[in-house]
């Protein structure tokens, strides 16, 4: 395994199994400790991981670490749940997508549609979309553009304030946490953007793998009332699909692609 690909599935392993010591992550990857100590400091001084006494953990900012670190966790479910999300789109269809890892893995699904309109704050989801070579009509919002994440954030009234001015059939967006009580929440401080997306689209699509419910992040995008429909992949907890279910919000289960 190359060092790249190691490092990625360390950071998987972390973000499913929590605080984890060197030697857990040398028996898992049956390799040195020599090996795993110089990926976690690697990791560390990237910003993704925090050192604890014998092992490490995730870095509590891990919603807002770089776009490329955060498309390789969880890869096969991300995958699986934007194909499903884009069986949800027709021409002529007016969408948001807000910034996210799984949101960005529909892009390239959208090459087969000419007449959409297309609003992100994603400059990743934007090149993507140029690249598809379509006659799609791109919206870039506007805001304080975010090197971690590409992404541009609204934080001041007049940017908010030009959601206002769009009306959207759909939103897709992502979460790092998803909470029957507290509702989609990020730890993205900057979600004021997101909020307002939420409120102007007719209908939100939330995307989200199995592993980021029963989570509650510091800042909340909007409550589960709002949501229309939630795609996740088929490990989510039976507790979580009958609770949402009975609050009236359309549950689709998928496979992994890798299953």
């Amino acid at each position: 395994m190359k060092v790249r690909q190691r490092q990625t599935a360390i950071l998987e392993y972390l973000q499913n199994h929590g605080q984890v010591s060197v030697d857990e992550l040398v028996e898992h990857f049956k390799t040195t400790g020599t090996t795993i100590r110089k990926d976690l400091t690697q990791l560390y001084e990237s910003g993704l991981v925090l050192r604890t006494y014998g092992g490490a953990m995730l870095n509590r900012e891990i919603g807002d670490r770089a776009i490329d670190h955060k498309t390789y966790i969880n890869t096969a479910q991300k995958k699986a749940i934007a194909e499903e999300a884009s069986k949800l789109i027709h021409e002529g269809d007016s969408i948001i997508f807000d910034a996210g890892s799984t949101v960005a893995q529909m892009i390239p699904m959208l090459a087969r549609f000419n007449n959409l309109t297309i609003m992100t704050n994603s400059l990743h989801m934007v090149n993507e979309l140029v690249a598809n070579d379509n006659d799609q009509t791109i919206i870039l919002t506007g805001g304080t553009f975010r090197r971690k994440s590409a992404s541009f954030h609204s934080n001041n009234a007049s940017a908010i304030a030009a959601f206002e001015s769009y009306t959207f059939d759909k939103l897709f967006m992502g979460a790092d946490g998803v909470d029957l009580v507290g509702g989609v929440t990020t730890f993205n401080e900057s979600y004021h953007g997101s909020v307002a997306m939420s409120k102007a689209a007719a209908k939100l699509i939330l995307l989200a793998d199995s592993s980021k419910f029963g989570r509650r992040s510091p800042n909340v995008v909007c409550d589960l009332s709002a949501v229309d429909t939630i795609i996740t992949d088929d490990n989510l907890d039976d507790k979580f699909y009958d609770a949402l279910i009975e609050k009236g919000i359309k549950v689709i289960k998928v496979k992994p692609l890798d299953k």
